[in-house]
């Protein structure tokens, strides 16, 4: 279907030319599943944007071409490129939020690919929009179809990019993180629907993914980029059975799951190497455990190792066949146990948070959206609860009004004590105070980190507001010693938000609330953003802080290997309430309630056969 042959992207920035994609050679097959994995920076996305020329402006394809039946899309007129967008060559963008149209309905934006590119019209092209919403799991598309981007949650924003970029049955569809903001079982009924879609139409699928579970599911074959470079090609079951580069073995030493609990997970050290330099050797050498001479040096070739098994590593030439035990070395390491479980930091009783909804000029009370009502939970020093559920089960709105940040926005009820302390009564500097004690990761780190602020700034803020007894020079010195814990370099420092990844802003937003020292996090998603090795840095982090401190974690989330490593106990949320409730352990192995058996059964799961 698609032959990708030498393909170079290049672009030019304020640091020189930075070479994103460089000579990347693959081919996809009708109707297969191809996903590209690696870490944030390695190129994949730009690969996707290559494809369809839709870079920058400051980039180019400078080399290679990109055949599409025949046909070399690279050399096509921007007026002829349009038609093989969408109807040919559809995608699925990453973030929603800047991909859709903010001043059109949702349905308009549906009904504009179908009315382009098949000869579909008005109410007919109307009436298979809402059908493609309600394949994509939006509720009540008869009226969802008339809203606009604004009024969706982020889950339901990504399900509606996922219904444009099918809704004129593409023969290819390159899907760049497609399942990144849905809960497991919406996830898992988008990843069904692109099977059937796959099996009916025989339509080509480019997943780009760094869930290494979802590839496991979908795909057929994978490769593995670095830093710009494919560095690894297998078909999927021989690549989860023998991964053969060092990267992809620290990849999936990395992954949390129950049976790294206890242990510290196997993160990588250091970044991704910049790309705008002209590398001798290999671009994994600073950070790989079997780092030979040779290897910074030479640079490594992309050689079959078997048929059709390919690796960029010196381990694999006639001088090699090294195993990766310095690799697996790392994931050995065990931590110390779990502390027993004291006195409660937080106490939560009969909470409920309903937000009125007004009607009419004196905009009168007419109902309640119910988005908490009545949960009752604990959590001790030095233990973590998960919250799970699905989007719009209320889980953010618990995490949020925790901490006293929906007064006035709301009605709400029930108790909250705080180290003995109940919050509602507290006010002024006594809530000041108590802000000491707790603090919050954000799930968007975009929309809370003040984007006219240096990091240097962001983090002294939370300090010198709580601490203002810690002078100047102690408070740099703790932001450097805490960059230096979430995986960043101090270079960091005077730069501002938009600066960075994705992964790199929530990096940042979990040391600015560490910067105060609290008793007790509210992390809402807070790897969601991350790569596998990042999200072991992070997790490896929390556990460390957890032993050390005793900090307690209330942990929402909807990725089930982080519950399983990290989680002491979990509750399941459905439609504001608290549905089951208990240890990890039983609630993972003996769930009681129908929904948390339903979630379970949709987590994607990694099998492999080592």
């Amino acid at each position: 279907m698609i032959e990708i042959h030498n393909l170079t992207t290049e672009l030019n920035s304020d640091s020189g030319l930075v070479r994103a994609v460089d000579s990347l050679t693959l081919t996809i097959e009708r109707g297969e599943t191809f996903a590209l994995v690696g870490e944030s920076g390695c190129g994949k996305s730009m690969t996707a944007l290559s494809i369809l020329r839709l870079l920058p402006d400051s980039g180019c394809v400078a080399a290679g071409g990109v055949d599409f039946n025949g046909t070399d899309i690279m050399q096509l007129p921007e007026s002829r490129m349009r038609d093989y967008r969408g109807r040919r060559i559809s995608i699925i963008f990453q973030e929603p939020s800047t991909s859709l149209n903010p001043v059109m309905t949702i349905g308009r934006q549906i009904t504009e690919v179908i009315e382009r590119h098949t000869e579909i019209r008005g109410a007919a092209a109307l009436a298979k929009a809402i059908d493609w919403l309600e394949r994509v799991g939006i509720p009540e598309p008869a009226r969802r179809v008339n809203d606009y981007p604004f009024q969706m949650s982020g889950g339901q924003k990504q399900r509606v990019m996922i219904a444009i970029a099918l809704a004129a049955e593409p023969d290819v569809v390159i899907a760049d993180e497609p399942t990144t903001a849905l809960d497991v079982t919406i996830q898992a009924q988008i990843l069904d629907l692109l099977k059937e879609l796959q099996r009916t139409q025989k339509m080509a699928m480019l997943l780009i993914t760094h869930d290494l579970a979802i590839v496991a599911q979908m795909a057929h074959r994978v490769a593995l980029m670095y830093a710009g470079q494919v560095v690894e090609v297998a078909e999927a079951g021989e690549f989860f059975a023998r991964p053969l580069h060092p990267y992809a073995v620290n990849l999936f030493d990395a992954l949390p799951d129950e049976s790294k609990r206890g242990r510290r997970l196997a993160s990588i050290a250091g970044t991704v190497p910049a790309l705008n330099q002209e590398f001798v050797g290999c671009r994994f050498a600073d950070r790989c455990a079997d780092v030979m001479d040779r290897c910074r040096s030479t640079l490594p070739l992309l050689g079959d190792f078997q048929p059709g098994h390919s690796v960029r590593c010196f381990l694999y030439d006639a001088h090699g066949g090294a195993q990766h035990a310095s690799v697996r070395a790392g994931q050995q390491e065990l931590l110390a146990a779990d502390q027993e479980a004291g006195p409660p930091v937080l106490a939560v009783k009969d909470y409920k948070v309903w937000f009125p909804i007004r009607k009419g000029l004196f905009q009168r009370t007419v109902g309640h959206v119910k988005a908490v009502d009545g949960v009752s939970f604990s959590i001790a020093a030095g233990r973590t609860l998960a919250l799970v559920g699905e989007s719009g089960s209320g889980k953010t709105t618990v995490g949020k009004a925790l901490l006293q940040l929906l007064r006035g926005k709301a009605e709400i009820s029930g108790s909250v004590m705080l180290l003995g302390q109940p919050m509602e009564a507290l006010g002024g500097e006594a809530l000041r105070t108590a802000r000491r004690t707790v603090q919050i990761v954000f799930q968007d780190p975009f929309a809370s980190l003040n984007p006219r602020m240096r990091v240097n700034e962001i983090l002294e803020e939370g300090v010198a507001s709580l601490h203002p007894e810690v002078s100047a020079q102690d408070r740099r010195q703790r932001i450097a010693a805490l960059l230096e814990k979430v995986g960043m370099s101090s270079t960091a420092l005077s730069r501002y938000p938009h600066e960075f990844s994705g992964g790199q802003r929530q990096r940042l937003a979990i040391a600015r609330a560490l910067a105060v020292e609290p008793r007790l996090i509210v992390a809402d998603e807070p790897t969601s953003a991350l790569d596998v090795s990042v999200q072991a840095q992070i997790l490896n982090l929390l556990r460390q802080l957890q032993q050390e401190l005793g900090v307690a974690y209330l942990f929402i989330t909807h990725n089930f290997g982080v519950v399983e490593y990290l989680a002491h106990d979990i509750a399941v949320m459905k439609n504001g309430q608290l549905v089951e409730g208990g240890p990890a352990q039983d609630i993972l192995h003996r769930p009681t309630h129908e929904y948390t058996r339903a979630l379970l059964r949709a987590v994607p799961r990694l099998e492999r056969t080592v």
